[in-house]
């Protein structure tokens, strides 16, 4: 029993790794480039189905956000301005969820009246989504 409680209470072997990811990450002077490189490289590490959502999310911002930089954070794809995440990409396969998620921090120009959305699941992208991320983006970024 006591170990039941001590693991429901605790971070799962996932976050634990996300949190050792992103401490290497806040250590490292990468350059723009080397960055870029990374957030590549861990697109590549995904599965099929959550690579091609990566792919599509880092085409979409690069054309249409390009003051945003990429850069891991938490061992995910991430862009910044002004060394600031904007968004993010999360695996629903890294963190074992139901669903990836694409998201927004505090930075991210979004802000909607008292109340907005921050964070979307993803199962797939169609032409639909990938134009309302579009407009998301390049509020964002703003």
């Amino acid at each position: 029993m006591a170990n039941d409680k001590t693991k429901s209470e605790g971070f799962t072997p996932e976050e634990r790794a996300a949190m050792k990811e992103r401490a290497k990450e806040a250590k490292s002077a990468a350059t723009a480039a080397e960055a870029d490189r990374e957030v590549l490289a861990k697109i590549v590490e995904m599965t099929p189905p959550e690579r091609a959502m990566a792919e599509r999310l880092y085409a979409i911002i690069a054309e249409n956000a390009p003051e945003l930089s990429p850069k891991t954070w938490y061992g995910m794809p991430a862009w910044a301005k002004d060394g600031k995440i904007v968004c993010f990409f999360q695996s629903a396969e890294k963190f074992k969820t139901r669903y990836a998620t694409f998201g927004f921090n505090e930075d991210a120009r979004l802000d909607d009246g008292d109340m907005w959305p921050v964070a979307y699941a993803l199962t797939k992208l169609t032409a639909g989504d990938e134009a309302k991320i579009t407009a998301l983006v390049k509020k964002a970024a703003g």
